[in-house]
């Protein structure tokens, strides 16, 4: 017997396939973009609300994915189990205040949301880019997946720096010592980075790209 978390896990999975969060799978379907909303599969008073045979057909349509697709996505128990709804914003607006606590963790409700599977750290948040900064390893519009609570970072690694002046940048980390933090940029045409570490708010190990 299908069962109400099923289907939406399967519509979840069908967006984190095409690099979309739920509204954006809603949106390329011509449907309202808060159709498939946390919000909309059940009422205050706790009853559940599916999605309609007419809306899981214009997503299908929209994406070209088959009747048959949709069945295995709602069959694969074990990986709709891992999908799970992650924080997103872009890189620019999360330099302001308020979207990240104390402890570098995402934090205030101005975030939207996307589905991403088998992500071990319940703190992960995701982050789109913007402009021609971080070209070729990143382009506008690519979406990062970020791990706060990543331990053990090393050279080489791509991380996301936020300084205490509001500033958030995607680089490769070079050296980090107990007073200093040295940045690469991905770009040749921007300049590397250098920061005492009482500048720094955070770093974070970047641990997936929508490339």
């Amino acid at each position: 017997m299908l069962t109400h978390l099923q289907i939406w896990r399967a519509l979840d999975a069908l967006a984190v396939r095409h690099n979309m969060s739920p509204s954006g799978l809603a949106k390329l379907a011509g449907l309202d973009p808060t159709t498939f909303n946390k919000s909309k599969r059940g009422t205050s008073s706790g009853k559940l609300r599916w999605p309609s045979t007419e809306s899981i057909a214009k997503v299908l349509a929209a994406t070209g994915a088959s009747l048959e697709d949709f069945v295995a996505l709602v069959g694969e128990s074990g990986s709709a189990r891992r999908i799970r709804m992650v924080p997103l914003m872009g890189m620019a607006q999360a330099g302001a205040a308020g979207y990240f606590d104390d402890a570098g963790f995402p934090a205030g409700s101005g975030w939207e949301e996307i589905a991403f599977p088998g992500l071990a750290d319940e703190h992960c948040y995701a982050l789109e880019i913007t402009g021609d900064s971080m070209l070729p390893v990143y382009r506008d519009g690519d979406r990062i997946i970020v791990a706060p609570s990543s331990d053990n970072l090393r050279r080489g690694d791509r991380v996301v720096v936020k300084t205490h002046a509001g500033e958030v940048m995607a680089k490769l980390l070079g050296r980090m010592t107990a007073q200093r933090i040295e940045l690469k940029s991905f770009n040749p045409q921007f300049e590397d980075r250098s920061f005492a570490l009482n500048e720094v708010a955070f770093v974070h190990r970047i641990i997936w790209a929508s490339q």
